[in-house]
């Protein structure tokens, strides 16, 4: 076996195994607390499953395997152990429409944005009407805001319209996801800060309850001392 290679051992249902193992029933009943779906998950925090998914390494098979458990802790585990330049695009929508969990979205959110298809799937989930799908949309965009590096800003620029787009629904999940899309592409570079502020500051004068949190929200962010200085210094450094 090749050095760094996963080892064989740990297949699905080892992996499963020691979740299983880890279970904790109060983590379970806080997550439920957090909007966590309580009855399909172990309870393994992600701080635990983050040290085993590298020990266990990347295994886009087992990825798959852990995926179909249906559990929480099995699915972020698969995703932090999938393939991205072996996920297809319906292999992308598969997933989520399984989505049922917050913090599952977002964890397969940043796996989704290294696919070579990325910006296509954010339109796609951005027009389902299911709350989890749609946060994906906005969950994808502030991950690739962050990671996305070499992406043009122009990318970004052109995601704001969305972002505004469905700054009214009112959904928790969707709405608190579509302010971390819109303060994440305002920070990405002092470019999009402006764009990314003046947004802000149309929602936040909206009529609409949900669009004017979204904004005040992010203009209260784009506007902090520390986010203006950190602009600073990361176009200097440009």
């Amino acid at each position: 076996m090749e050095p760094g290679a996963p080892s064989p051992a740990w297949d699905a249902d080892t992996a499963v195994a020691w979740l299983e193992a880890h279970a904790s029933p109060e983590n379970r009943a806080g997550m439920a607390r957090f909007g966590i779906r309580a009855d399909r998950t172990f309870g393994v925090p992600l701080a635990q499953i983050r040290p085993l998914a590298r020990k266990i390494g990347r295994n886009h098979e087992r990825a798959l395997a852990l995926w179909e458990t249906g559990t929480r802790d099995a699915r972020l585990l698969a995703a932090l152990t999938a393939d991205a330049a072996r996920m297809t695009p319906e292999a992308a929508r598969r997933w989520a429409g399984d989505f049922d969990s917050w913090d599952v979205v977002d964890g397969v959110s940043d796996l989704f944005v290294d696919m070579a298809g990325w910006r296509e799937l954010i339109d796609r989930f951005a027009a389902d009407e299911r709350e989890f799908v749609r946060r994906t949309a906005f969950a994808m965009t502030a991950w690739a805001a962050v990671h996305r590096k070499t992406e043009p800003d122009g990318t970004f620029l052109a995601l704001l319209p969305l972002i505004e787009a469905h700054a009214t629904d009112p959904r928790n999940f969707v709405k608190k996801a579509v302010n971390w899309a819109l303060r994440q592409i305002g920070k990405r570079s002092e470019a999009l800060h402006g764009p990314a502020l003046a947004l802000s500051e149309k929602l936040a004068a909206s009529p609409d309850r949900t669009a004017r949190w979204i904004g005040r929200d992010a203009v209260r962010e784009l506007t902090d001392p520390k986010t203006l200085e950190r602009l600073k210094v990361k176009a200097a450094r440009a």
